[in-house]
């Protein structure tokens, strides 16, 4: 067989068709396999013979399937922290919980002596570091302060000496005892009526208080399928303490569809493992390679959502529900269908439900993740999708004011890391090109479905190298063609004698970036060239109405332009319009236009005239310093910003050439133009003020004089973002006719880098603004690495969003801990048994008193059975 270095890009694609398109194709051979929830199964005793265990099968996994080196257990695609762990070598918290559990399955059959000496070794070398590393940034995950606290517990009973010595550590295990606390406090005093749906989920590891629930009570959120909450943990759990036949029945079913290493969930809805191929596909930029399979997808997944309209999701599922709902809603909307949100936002007109989450934030994090990529796709007059959008932010942001922004995002989680990405920029804002190559980077450990009890399941197959490998190639395929576009367009520049006109704005970079990695669309080089050129012009010519051109040079390229007859211009009124007719003939030579060239020609023309009109207009008003009224200075202005003029003749290469008609443009390019006129207003509107402009900022001020510059910019980010639903309603959507499919797609691109310029600031208008991410898109390498890439990640990716930091309150332990660490374990140093002995200080963990030098004596309540089968910890 051929190394994988020679396969060509077709092989490569057709190799990932048959491993995840084809109707042979396993979905559950994608799961990685969960070595804590595979470990309760291996604890469940055969009621038959309770001597032996149920599923030796999961015990023989446990055996096989320990890290030799290190001696732990973790699912295959958690083996490490996220980037930080690169060079602190420190295994994930999730190793903790699943060594933990996977000791007490073989200590519990007397089994694998040598794998649990390893893993106490393990725990030993290794628990210090991971606690106090946790504790320097912030509370652990809400996951982690139920099940490893419940862990300790159990394997304390079973006599395995497992907790900490250190006072760091001690003081890092107590916090994670009394969030448990917290957390368990707040489920009493919540609103929802009946057991807590989190008891049942987390049954297996809560305090034995909380475990001698009634039977109706434990199988109080039991599912058709026999799973509480499709968790084999939990339901292992929930058959040793009742004996329920459902139960047994769905991990039977569970062994004999995924094997002796089961996934943390079970089951999941194959369609939906198939969109979440789509969605990372597309995230990778390969999206263009599997349209056929993509479509078929995408369809399926249609009819499915119209087959369930009117589901109502129980109480036993909603988070998972609402994540995987509003991720066929987001991937439906890209894809063109009609949906509606109201079948995930329904949380936001139920108060106790909008309370409980922001109560349990934590366990909400995927579903709230999901729920605000959504929310992007916000159409005009979707109150409720709006409302959803806000509040999911909000509890969002909630999760990471607790962690450190200068350097707690080095330690985050995977979900983490990917909510910071999503809170940085807003998705219009974001350029295609460069998210393939920031998600090719974060995901080489595969695709995260975040639902489950660790809102953490990888995707594994999506990490296989021939994937990885197609995304590195088509994104340095692209990088390739783009270096060579934006050389080809900076020689153009030079030539027509714009490179060195002595004025304005010299931004060919700028201009061609923006038309390049706005979109992952398959454009042509020809439109490329075409936008980025008009665009070129534009700024070229706009500068030189603004700020070099006599009122009579002015007038007179006008109407050259107007008769289409350069004859009599000089100097720079000459270049400009002799750049501008070349661009025309060459587009009129190469058109293949049903009407004939010339009907082409004079529709281009008659592009060109009015933006020309609508420049010397402004630039008569400033020299008058005339402010004209707000819908005067709308018409003229949403003409001058000159999209119709950079785009327009791109579209009339690709699509049919539109009657021109009296309405001149289509709701969709006037909407676009409006759109991107205001988007230049609120970032330059100082700017043109000093030049002796005034745009729509001041104009507003004029006209409502006891308004500020904030009241007037909130005025026009209000009209603004109506606007851009409206536009983003248009482009989306595949129904009617106005405009082509093909056109609709450029007006996304344009929206998109516009938004891109515009954000926060005037960054078309610097000169450095985007240097940055031009290299990034245009000149370094995509190398992917075994570990985790952490250079651009952590320089870009794991930002805080400035309101973040500015709300920050900073852990007041973080100084005691970091000295701790610095003179006592030293970079990546464990104290010896020596060093501990040399400290007396006590500390107390729920009501228990340790000593550092000793090893911890938890009390830990003994468990009876309560059925014959037995609970697997008895004293």
């Amino acid at each position: 067989m051929m190394k994988m270095e020679k396969y060509s890009t077709d092989n490569l694609v057709q190799s990932v068709k048959e491993d995840l398109f084809s109707a042979s194709a396993d979905v559950y051979s994608y799961m990685s396999s969960c070595a804590y929830d595979t470990a309760w199964l291996a604890m469940i005793p055969d009621p038959r013979q309770p001597h032996r265990p149920k599923f030796p099968g999961c015990l023989d996994w446990i055996l096989a399937n320990q890290n030799g080196d290190a001696g732990f257990w973790v699912d295959q695609d958690h083996l490490y922290l996220h980037h930080q762990s690169v060079h602190l070598n420190l295994p994930s918290l999730d190793s903790l919980t699943a060594t933990l559990a996977c000791m007490l399955a073989l200590k519990k059959w007397d089994v694998g002596s040598h794998n649990v000496h390893k893993g106490l070794r393990f725990l030993e070398a290794n628990m210090d570091r991971l606690l106090i590393m946790q504790q320097l940034h912030g509370p652990p995950p809400e996951w982690f302060s139920i099940i490893f606290p419940g862990m300790l517990e159990l394997a304390q009973a079973l006599g395995l000496e497992v907790y900490p010595h250190s006072p760091a550590s001690l003081e890092a295990l107590k916090n994670v005892f009394d969030q448990r606390e917290t957390i368990l406090q707040g489920i009493k005093r919540s609103s929802i009526p009946g057991p807590h749906p989190l008891l049942a989920m987390y049954l297996e590891a809560l305090p034995a208080g909380y475990k001698n629930l009634p039977e109706e009570c434990i199988l109080g959120h039991q599912s058709e399928d026999g799973s509480l909450f499709q968790s084999p943990s939990a339901t292992a759990y929930a058959f040793m303490a009742t004996g329920n036949d459902k139960c047994m029945s769905y991990l039977e079913a569970l062994v004999q569809r995924c094997g002796h290493g089961v996934p943390s969930v079970y089951p999941v809805d194959e369609d939906m493992i198939r969109l979440c191929m789509v969605d990372h596909l597309s995230s990778l930029g390969c999206a263009e390679h599997f349209a056929a399979e993509i479509g078929s997808v995408m369809e399926r997944a249609y009819s499915n959502w119209v087959a369930q309209q009117g589901r109502v999701p129980g109480m036993n599922n909603v988070t998972r529900r609402m994540y995987e709902d509003s991720l066929v809603f987001r991937l439906l909307r890209m894809h063109g269908y009609r949906v509606s949100p109201s079948r995930f936002c329904w949380f936001i007109h139920d108060d106790q439900m909008l309370s409980n989450i922001e109560e349990n934030h934590g366990f909400f994090k995927g579903a709230m993740y999901s729920v605000y990529k959504s929310a992007h796709l916000t159409f005009s007059g979707e109150d409720e999708l709006d409302k959803a959008r806000t509040f999911s932010r909000k509890i969002l942001e909630k999760g990471l004011l607790c962690c450190d922004p200068e350097d707690g995002a080095a330690y985050f989680n995977d979900l983490q890391i990917e909510i910071l990405h999503e809170l940085k920029l807003p998705w219009l804002a974001r350029m295609d090109h460069i998210e393939h190559r920031k998600y090719i980077e974060r995901s080489q450990s595969g695709y995260g479905l975040w639902i489950g009890k660790t809102s953490s399941i990888r995707l594994s197959c999506f990490s296989h190298k021939i994937i990885r490998q197609l995304a590195q190639r088509n994104f340095t395929a692209r990088q390739s063609i783009y270096n060579a576009e934006l050389e080809e367009m900076k020689r153009w520049s030079k030539d027509v004698g714009f490179a060195n006109i002595g004025f304005g704005r010299e931004n060919t970079a700028y201009c061609y970036y923006a038309t390049a990695v706005g979109s992952c669309l398959p454009l042509l080089t020809d439109l490329r060239k075409i936008i980025s050129k008009c665009s070129v012009l534009v700024t070229v010519a706009d500068d030189f109405f603004d700020e070099k051109g006599s009122a009579d040079e002015l007038r007179d390229l006008t109407k050259a332009v107007q008769r289409w007859e350069g004859e009599g211009l000089s100097g720079h009124s000459k270049v400009i319009f002799d750049v501008l007719d070349g661009l025309v003939n060459d587009l009129v030579l190469g058109s293949s236009c049903q009407q004939g060239p010339n009907y082409m020609k004079k529709i281009l023309q008659g592009i060109w005239s009015e933006t020309f009109e609508s420049w010397l207009k402004e630039a008569e008003w400033s020299r008058k310093r005339h402010a004209p009224p707000i819908n005067e200075y709308l018409r003229v202005g949403a003409v001058s910003i000159a999209i119709q003029a950079m785009i327009l003749p791109a579209c009339f290469v690709i699509g049919p050439v539109l009657p021109w008609n009296s309405a001149r443009y289509s709701k969709s390019i006037q909407l676009l133009m409006v759109t991107t006129r205001l988007l230049n207003d609120i970032q330059s509107y100082q700017k043109e003020l000093e030049a002796g402009k005034l745009n729509m900022v001041m104009l507003y001020m004029r006209e409502n004089p006891k308004a500020d510059i904030k009241d007037s910019v909130a005025y026009i980010t209000e009209i603004l973002d109506e606007k851009k639903k409206e536009l983003l309603e248009l482009t989306l959507m595949n129904d009617g006719n106005d405009p082509p499919k093909e056109w609709k797609k450029i007006y996304l691109t344009t929206l998109k880098a516009f938004q891109m310029f515009f954000n926060s600031s005037n960054a078309f208008d610097s000169p450095t603004a985007l240097l940055e991410d031009m290299s990034f898109a245009f000149y370094d390498p995509l190398v992917l690495h075994d570990a985790p890439e952490t250079s651009r990640v952590l320089s870009e990716s794991l930002k805080f969003p400035s309101e973040l930091k500015n709300s920050k309150t900073r852990n007041p332990r973080k100084a005691t801990l970091m000295k701790f660490q610095k003179d006592v374990i030293g970079p990546g140093r464990i104290p010896s048994p020596s060093e501990n002995k040399k400290s007396s200080k006590q500390f107390s963990i729920g009501g228990r008193v340790h000593y550092p030098r000793r090893s911890s004596s938890y009390l830990v309540t003994s468990v009876m059975p309560r059925h014959a089968a037995g609970i697997v910890f008895s004293m």
